[in-house]
Parts: structure tokens; sequence; C-alpha cells
């Protein structure tokens, strides 16, 4: 070959190979960015992470004892004594510290272990649904209290999922000698919306670098950036007038009632005039004492939800301007405004879910049979919607830095704590698809294997963050450069409840008063069934047109 063609083709040759090279230099950082930046980890991450997933399989009997017993007790917000007792107790044999009645809650409690950073902090609401009772694996409509509270969303299955993630892990650290301190803690009351912003607020999250918050659902997923969750502010007005004779002096008196009905009307013809991405409700749970009593005293109970501290604000100062109208108008006063409880909307650490989205993939869903299957199949037809059955697939990864399309929708007061830790929810599938939500039906799965499943599921995946956590410094100052640089860069945390307020811890307490004595009859005795469903006598599933729902023993 002639020396100039040669030459030619190894200068084509070396052109080539420099484009490709600048190429890949380009390309594959993004895919790495795609997936997270790589970080670099002990080198005894994999074999401890191997064997966690194993002492975690281990401890499946614990999860379903958790999951079972949080059932049988059946507890509202503030009232989630017998959850603390059994709980705390589990976490002390284990070698837990335990402090009780956080941030003037009485049900409140934080568990902790070990010392130094980082501190991985690990929660997940408690409280149950007023009206919810239900039987489990029964696919309709067959309440173990008549009017009784239940799990109506599945509250009774987050704390196994932490709690053998956490006590896997913390084997792990002692016998490793890994330094980092693990807490626990309970999101009390999340149906009233009315502890986490407490706990913000008494110092449990100044000191942690992490927040790992799980919640039911009905698959195996995570999110990061800014979450689609209201803000709220949970307030109830009360009015304050002159009782009278309603019938022999009516004119004497000045009704709090009709203060709380103008309030509620002039709500009513307000709200066509609010964004329509605004959520708000209210229910009357004081309207007086008898009918031939004009009402010296009401109430009226908000929620007020919009998609930011701002727009939520704005909404709560209509309700209050609507609140001072009502009572001019019926010439009593407007005692007192207080606030119940709040929430911020969420907002998701990235370098966390892309890091817990990884241990999704490797733990995958559970493997569900043809009797969870069944009952699935046949709630969801109950209820009047397809028959699909129950979720197979983990959700891809997703997130956005900022809200977009927000239309308005359901709260949770993670979000508080959220911005002021990096934080994530890890959503794991103990319950069924399709269904409405703070519901009787919602209850169905709940002591169930599909509830086993999913909580072991979710234990698994946050026993291997937590390690990521512990042995990959740098995700945990990554998760930090984005709470700083992005999430708070023009957001700043102020709380929704002002200095003067306190919880409300005896909200529930009439409720639970009433139905406690017959709850306890049914408590789980894990010493003498296997499961919920053998003490109920429950055959799994029931669904129409079979028999063996059987009964409470």
């Amino acid at each position: 070959m002639p020396l100039a063609r040669l030459l030619s083709r190894t200068r084509h040759a070396c052109l080539v190979a420099a484009a490709f090279a600048a190429t890949a230099s380009a390309v594959l950082p993004a895919i790495a960015g795609a997936q997270g930046p790589a970080r670099k980890a002990d080198p005894r991450l994999a074999k401890l992470k191997a064997e966690a997933l194993t002492m975690v399989d281990a401890d499946a009997k614990r999860v379903q004892e958790i999951v079972d017993m949080l059932f049988s007790f059946s507890e509202l917000g503030f009232e989630e004594v017998e959850t603390m007792r059994y709980l705390t107790g589990m976490l002390e044999k284990e070698g837990f510290t335990i402090e009780r009645g956080v941030a003037d809650m009485p049900s409140a409690w934080v568990a902790r272990w070990g010392s130094g950073k980082p501190v991985i902090t690990l929660g997940s609401d408690v409280d149950g649904i007023p009206q919810a009772s239900q039987k489990p694996g029964v696919a309709y409509r067959d309440p173990l209290i008549e009017g009784g509270p239940g799990h109506g969303e599945g509250h009774n299955s987050g704390q196994a999922v932490n709690v053998a993630a956490a006590i896997a892990v913390k084997k792990l650290m002692e016998r490793e000698k890994i330094q980092g301190t693990l807490v626990l803690w309970p999101g009390v009351a999340e149906e009233l919306m009315a502890g986490k912003a407490f706990l913000v607020r008494d110092g449990l999250f100044k000191d942690a670098d992490v927040a790992l918050f799980t919640h039911v659902s009905n698959d195996l997923g995570v999110t990061w950036g800014q979450s689609n969750q209201a803000a709220l502010v949970s307030a109830e007005f009360k009015f304050r007038g002159t009782s009278a004779h309603a019938a022999g002096g009516p004119w004497r008196g000045k009704s709090a009632l009709d203060a709380v009905m103008l309030m509620a009307s002039g709500w009513e013809y307000r709200r066509e005039h609010l964004r329509l991405a605004q959520r708000s409700h209210y229910v009357i749970r004081d309207g007086g004492d008898q009918p031939n009593v004009v009402p010296s005293t009401a109430s009226i109970w908000f929620y007020f939800r919009e998609q930011d501290y701002p727009r939520t604000m704005e909404l709560f100062e209509v309700g209050q301007r609507i609140a001072k109208g009502a009572a001019m108008m019926t010439d009593t006063e407007l005692d007192t405004v207080r606030v119940l409880g709040s929430g911020w909307s969420a907002h998701f650490s990235k370098p966390i879910a892309e890091a817990t989205y990884e241990n999704i993939k490797k733990v995958g869903m559970p493997t569900w049979d043809e009797k969870d299957l069944t009952l699935a199949r046949a709630l969801q037809q109950e209820l009047g919607q397809p028959g699909f059955g129950l979720s197979t697939q983990i959700n891809p990864l997703r997130g956005t830095e900022t809200s977009q399309n927000f239309t308005g929708g359901g709260s949770d007061d993670i979000g508080d704590i959220s911005w002021n830790v990096p934080t994530i929810t890890l959503r794991y599938p103990s319950n069924i698809p399709g269904l409405p939500g703070h519901n009787w039906a919602n209850s169905i799965a709940m002591a169930t294997p599909i509830a086993h499943k999913g909580a072991l599921a979710g234990a698994k995946v946050q026993a291997l963050t937590m390690l990521d956590l512990l042995l990959t410094p740098t995700l945990v100052s990554d998760a930090w450069t984005y709470f700083k640089d992005v999430q708070t860069k023009d957001v700043k945390y102020q709380p929704f409840i002002r200095p003067s307020d306190r919880p409300v811890a005896d909200l529930n307490a009439e409720v639970m008063n009433r139905f406690r004595p017959e709850l306890r009859k049914l408590y789980y005795d894990p010493t003498r069934f296997s499961t919920y469903l053998e003490q109920l006598g429950i055959t799994y599933p029931t669904v129409r047109g079979t028999t063996g729902s059987g009964g409470s023993k």
C-alpha cells in the first residue's frame, strides 16, 4: 500500500477514535446521571446488603405479628396508647432507648440506638379511621364492631417495615462496628394532620441527617422533588352566644349554631370564587345541647387545603373573615379559632430517592398467590370496579423540582419534616388497588398475607437504603446539597402552627373510650394463634358466594 494512503487511513482511524471518545465522555455521565451519580461506597456494602435481605426474610414472623397486632388495636389519632406500649416494649428489648410522651403528645414516642453520624430517622403513621371497623380477608362489608374504628387506610403496617429493617441493620452495625444513630418514631394523629409539625417544633429532627418515611400503598415505589400533596390547615371555629327557651323566649337567645350554619353557608357561596385547586371540607362537632335550648356554644371544624404555604394561609384567612361575618350577623362572639393540625406540601430528596429506587429494583414486588388475587378481584367487583387484582410491577422513578399541573388532593404532614431534613417516602404494596380510601374497604387486606408480604418487601428496601446511607457517606452529603441548593433555595419553611398552639390530644378520646372495651376483647394474641385471621376464625379469602367468614372469638 502506498505510504500516502496508509497515512491517510491512519489519520482517519485516529479521528474516528477521538470522536468516539468525545461522544462517550459526553454520553456516559448523562447515563450515569439518569440513575444518580456514582458514589464511592464501603467495600463491605454489597455483602452486607445480601445479608440484610436474608435477615429481614428470617424476621417475617415479626412483621406479620406487628401488622396484625396494630390492626387489632384499631386506635384513632392521639389514642394510639396500646400501639405505643407494644412497639416501645419490643424496641426496648432490642436495646433501643425509649422516650415517651414526646412533644406533649401522650401516644408519641422516640426510640434511639447507636451514636454519631449519620443520624437516620425512620417514621410511619399509626392511627386509624373512624367507622372503618371491618373483618380482614372478607371481601364485603362485615364490621368487627358496628360503628367502630378500624385501619381504613392501612397505618397498622408501616411500623413493621421500619422495625424489621432497623433491627436487622442494628445487628450488622454492632457486628461490623459501623458508626451511626437509628431513630424510630410514629406519625401519631396523621389523619388529623396534628402530629408531625409538633415533632419538628420539639426539635426531633434538629440533628437528623435523613428521614426515611414509609407509607402503605398498593405498589412499591418512590418519587423525588415536589409532591402533589396539598398543604393543609386544620382549624376549629368556636362561637359563643346566649341560651334561652327555644319556644318560650327565643328572642332572648343568641344562637351560636346559627353562626356555625351561616359560616358554612358563607363558605359554600365563596367556594365558587376560589381556585379550582383548593380542597375544603368541614364537620359540625358541637351543634348545641338539645332542640328546646338556644345553643350558647357551637363549633365547626374545617380542613383548608391548597398548593403551598401562601395559598393555604390565604384560604385560612378567608375562612376567618367569613367566621367574623357570621358572628356579626348573629350577634354572637367568635370565641376561639384553634389550629388543630397542619402540614406543608412535601418535597422529597432526589439523591435518596435514586438510591432507594435501586434497592426497590433489587427487592421487586411480592409474589401474590391465587388466594391474594381472589380477595382483591372480589373486593374490586364488590365496589363496582374492574376486578384486575393486585399490582405486579414496580413503578418507575419519577420527580420534578417544581409543582406542575397541581389539581388538588390529599395531604400528609410528612411535608413539614421534608422541609427540615432530606426526606423520602417509600410506598410499599400492602393494600389493594382501586379502593376509595379512608373507608372500611381499605381495612380488608390489612391483616392478610397481602399486607404481610407487602410490609416484608418494604422492610427489605428500607434496610438496604439504611446501609447505603451508613456506608456511602457522599449519599448523605449529596442529599444535603440538593436540600440546600435546589429544594430550599427559594422556599423557606415556616410552620402553620402558631407558638401558642398545642396538640389537642383529646380529639378522639370520647370515641375511643366508647369502643375500647369491645376492642380489647378482639386484641390479637400471637401466643395462641399464628395469625389474626386464625384468631377470628376467618377462612382466607371469604368472598360472595362462599361461607367461612367466621366471626369474633
